[in-house]
């Protein structure tokens, strides 16, 4: 017996699409994003789901509520699963915070869990938190099939930290909006990743 994961991220925001770098601010789903998170929800309607997890952040709920539909389920919120704090640079372009902080954002795209951000959360700081919530949920729900919708960097952490994988490989992973993973909790403790970052639902063949 073991337990599955199903570990999505969010629909796109207007944020997104400008990138902006959103962090713990609460933005909304764009059009498109309401769009990817329909599309979700058909991919996943015969999957079997026990129970979904939410971070509080309007952007995720509100994707998990489309696939909640399927399942005649309530959405758990739980803060703990929100994005990472960005602090000063949340609502700054990709290109502001080149500009304004060349070297601090060299750091973070090369060797993130060495990067200080004024006002925010390291990614170290991140992981534990989502770890912990994280090991709480597969204890409480053993053996079940569980939903968690959260934020690109909070799951890239999750994911790295299940598997035992050093903070270090954070740049090579990839979270696209509404990416779907899969991991798998063994009885004894042993986590097997068996789908990452998909997206397959969004092919232009599906719209």
């Amino acid at each position: 017996m073991s337990t599955r994961l199903f570990i999505v991220r969010h629909g796109e925001t207007l944020w997104n699409r400008q990138k902006k770098i959103q962090g713990a601010s609460d933005t909304e789903l764009s059009d498109e994003g309401v769009k990817q998170a329909y599309l979700l929800s058909q991919r996943l309607k015969n999957e079997f789901i026990d129970v979904i997890f939410s971070s509080d952040l309007d952007r995720a709920y509100k994707t998990a509520t489309f696939i909640a539909k399927n399942f005649n389920l309530d959405v758990i919120k739980l803060p703990e699963l929100r994005e990472i704090s960005f602090g000063v640079w949340e609502g700054l372009t990709v290109d502001e915070i080149e500009k304004s902080y060349k070297e601090l954002y060299h750091t973070w795209k090369t060797n993130p869990p060495e990067a200080i951000i004024e006002g925010a959360e390291t990614l170290k700081a991140v992981q534990e938190r989502i770890l912990n919530v994280t090991n709480k949920i597969v204890e409480q729900y053993k053996n079940k099939n569980i939903l968690i919708v959260s934020h690109g960097t909070t799951i890239k952490a999750l994911i790295l930290g299940m598997l035992n994988l050093d903070l270090s490989f954070y740049p090579k992973i990839r979270q696209d909006n509404t990416a779907l993973n899969i991991i798998d909790v063994k009885d004894d403790g042993n986590c097997v990743l068996v789908l990452l970052n998909d997206t397959c639902h969004l092919r232009s063949d599906n719209n």
